[in-house]
């Protein structure tokens, strides 16, 4: 083989020479084509976690393990399964290993995009473009580490792009971090552009957003508050109080409309998108997304499984359940008459929908829930065609589960599902009215908060509080039915320091088959910092990169 190689190619040398596949940073930027294939490219990168597809329950570890899901058993192993059975959470976990790469490229990636933008080696772009650039890169460098920064404390800081390998990194203390991320933040607040109606692009108010959440975590509440009335006096968001959209005129309320397919965005109608991830089917959109998300998979009940089932529009299309809502979401988490979990957001009752012959008699029926049930079907039009429909008590548990309705996603040309083509909202009002409260809330204007809280639970038809209600874990459970699947609950949690009380109290008992306890089994405070990816303590030879306590 050796021999024909070098026969075919005879005396040219030009196959010796180099070419650099993959490189650390961009060659220099000089022009705007040049920047805003680079900004595209973050973008391009940022949302290859969310839409991921390499373990289809990646990104069930923001709400399992948490106080608000359990994993049913069997239906999330993979990388999500250390974050409700914490005793196998080592510094060797994939999914903490793929987030600390992945939140590094964002940073890296901006780093070079910055680095350009301050060059001084432009031509043909304004400084007020150059500052625009530069603010869309310190925003994602920002978002990248307020997520490290929560999650594993320390972290090297890096704000130079990387040009050579680096085997030396050290962990930034978290206060100078932090300084760093307000820096970033403040740029980008004030150079970002307004929201525009046709635009995932960022914006000015995604900052506001972001700093918000920030300073809760530092612990400097009236500047939280300030970055949430900048959002909310702006003019340019509000609440939605009425129905609109695709489905105005079928059945559902003004929350369930917020999230339905091409009811997400701003130029659709959505007047409290703050922030959404545009998607669009590959199929249709070459591009219009980096993989093959599940969120639906993830959330939705997997009762396609269960004869005389089939995925519909109307049930959210084809899920796994790789994740279920515990019985304190379920069941005691919302007062009668709250619309957050009306029959178009909570998904709870479920009817025979298979139209083949063979189910026509059940067709239409409610599917029993919570009982064992036989139903013997036959087809009317070939008699000898017979089945019986059996349904356990334990189907609920992941095949008639109940289920949210927010990543409900059908494409009826695709009826197994393989991808979810619908937006990722990851910011609108409602969160930013919690946000404020919580921030009233921990300045001790309990009055205020509890404004703010009712603003919400006024739209959800909710009955309103007063200030005597209001204390972290009431907003957290507001949090709970405003923000469910939507939230990072993970990241809230952690940032308020609850996770270990509340996942504990609240989650429920996911059983497994001999009767033990996934769900928290072994959390611990120590599990309020992820380990730090033990791959990335044994490449960095020249240096300490300290793990964090308690893992070995």
């Amino acid at each position: 083989m050796v021999l024909a190689f070098a026969a075919l190619t005879g005396c040219d040398d030009s196959f010796l020479d180099e070419k650099i596949l993959d490189k650390y940073a961009p060659e220099v930027l000089k022009d705007k084509l040049g920047f805003e294939a680079s900004v595209v490219g973050i973008y391009n990168h940022f949302s290859t976690f969310y839409t991921t597809d390499q373990d289809q329950t990646l990104n069930g570890i923001w709400s399992l393990g948490t106080d608000i899901a359990w994993a049913p058993a069997g239906r999330s192993n993979g990388n999500a399964r250390p974050y409700f059975d914490y005793a196998l959470l080592t510094p060797d976990d994939e999914a903490s290993r793929k987030l600390w790469g992945y939140l590094y490229k964002i940073i890296n990636n901006a780093n070079a995009l910055i680095a350009n933008a301050e060059s001084g080696q432009t031509t043909g772009m304004t400084q007020a473009e150059l500052d625009a650039y530069n603010a869309e890169a310190r925003f994602f460098r920002a978002y990248a580490y307020n997520m490290l920064a929560t999650l594993y404390g320390d972290v090297p800081l890096l704000t130079e792009p990387l040009s050579v390998a680096r085997t030396d990194f050290v962990r930034t203390p978290l206060a100078e971090v932090n300084q760093a991320i307000a820096r970033d933040l403040a740029f980008a607040a004030a150079h970002l552009p307004d929201i525009a109606s046709k635009s995932g692009r960022a914006n000015k108010y995604m900052a506001h957003q972001l700093a918000a959440e920030f300073y809760l975590r530092t612990d400097e509440p009236q500047k939280a508050e300030r970055h949430c009335d900048t959002i909310i006096n702006s003019g340019r968001f509000s609440l939605i109080t009425e129905r609109f959209g695709v489905k105005a005129n079928q059945d559902g309320d003004p929350f369930s409309d917020m999230f339905i397919y091409r009811n997400q965005r701003r130029s659709q109608g959505n007047t409290e998108t703050i922030w959404a991830l545009e998607l669009e089917n590959p199929t249709d959109v070459p591009g219009g997304a980096t993989s093959f998300p599940q969120q639906r998979r993830i959330w939705v009940a997997a009762y396609y499984d269960i004869k005389g089932m089939k995925p519909a529009d109307s049930l959210g299309g084809r899920g796994i359940a790789r994740l279920r809502l515990n019985d304190w979401v379920l069941y005691r988490l919302y007062e009668p008459g709250d619309m957050r979990n009306s029959k178009f957001n909570i998904k709870r009752q479920l009817y025979f929908n298979n139209p083949d012959p063979l189910f026509t008699d059940i067709w239409g029926k409610a599917v029993p829930y919570g009982v064992n049930a036989v139903f013997p079907v036959v087809d009317p039009n070939n008699p000898s065609r017979k089945d019986t429909v059996k349904i356990f008590a334990s189907d609920t548990v992941w095949r008639i589960a109940p289920y949210t309705m927010k990543w409900g996603q059908y494409d009826e040309r695709d009826e197994f599902g393989y991808g979810m083509w619908k937006d990722f909202i990851f910011m609108r009002l409602g969160e930013t009215y919690l946000l404020r409260a919580e921030a009233r809330f921990k300045q001790n204007n309990l009055e205020g908060a509890a404004d703010d809280i009712n603003v919400i639970r006024d739209r959800a038809n909710a009955s309103l509080i007063d200030d005597s209600d209001v204390d972290l874990d009431f907003i957290l459970d507001e949090r709970a039915r405003e923000l469910l699947a939507e939230e990072n609950r993970r990241m809230t949690l952690v940032r308020t320091k609850t996770l270990v009380r509340r996942a504990k109290t609240l989650s429920g008992e996911g059983p497994l088959a001999n009767g033990e306890i996934e769900t928290t089994n072994g959390l611990s405070d120590k599990h309020l910092l992820l380990p730090i990816p033990q791959s990335e303590i044994d490449l960095n030879k020249d240096a300490e990169l300290k793990q964090n306590d308690g893992y070995l």
